[in-house]
């Protein structure tokens, strides 16, 4: 398997973020549409943000895509830089895209709070999963270039 393959679950994140941003955007130009808003609706962050309350999941998901999902797109170039992206960290990778697009369903769907908060555990877990495989790597590598450094010394 080649390294880059874990280039694809990135992609499917990045398409999954820009989708609910065109969320966002639709359900929010609907609600203009429907409710025209009056000259001081945007005066305040407040006003805004209750003016825009009825139509609030998307920016709350599109801003969950920006808290942990942070972290597996700083992973990413670190596993190509490594050559450590093997076939468990892509298959990991596919996993966590998995659950932040169920997380995302759920919460721009029928938001039930368990179901999603299931989702969002499962992300964190396979995310972190992600990480330490990354450290135990790394560590072997660096023990295994210091032998070989160590042997032509």
């Amino acid at each position: 398997m080649s390294p880059f393959a874990v280039l694809w679950p990135t992609f499917a994140l990045v398409a999954l973020i820009l989708a609910v941003l065109m969320i966002l955007v639709t359900r929010r130009l609907r609600h203009i549409a429907a409710n025209p808003p009056g000259s001081d609706t945007f005066a305040t962050l407040e006003s805004a943000g209750a003016y825009f309350r009825p139509v609030e999941a998307p920016a709350a998901n599109l801003a969950n895509l920006f808290e942990t999902p942070v972290l597996f797109l700083a992973l990413v170039p670190l596993l190509l830089l490594t050559g450590l992206a093997g076939p468990a960290q892509v298959m990991l990778a596919w996993v966590y895209v998995a659950a932040r697009g169920v997380h995302s369903a759920i919460q721009l769907g029928s938001n039930r709070v368990v179901p999603r908060f299931r989702a969002y555990a499962a992300s964190v877990a396979v995310l972190s999963a992600m990480w330490i495989g990354f450290l135990i790597d790394s560590v072997a590598a660096a023990r295994a270039a210091s032998r070989i450094a160590g042997a032509f010394a």
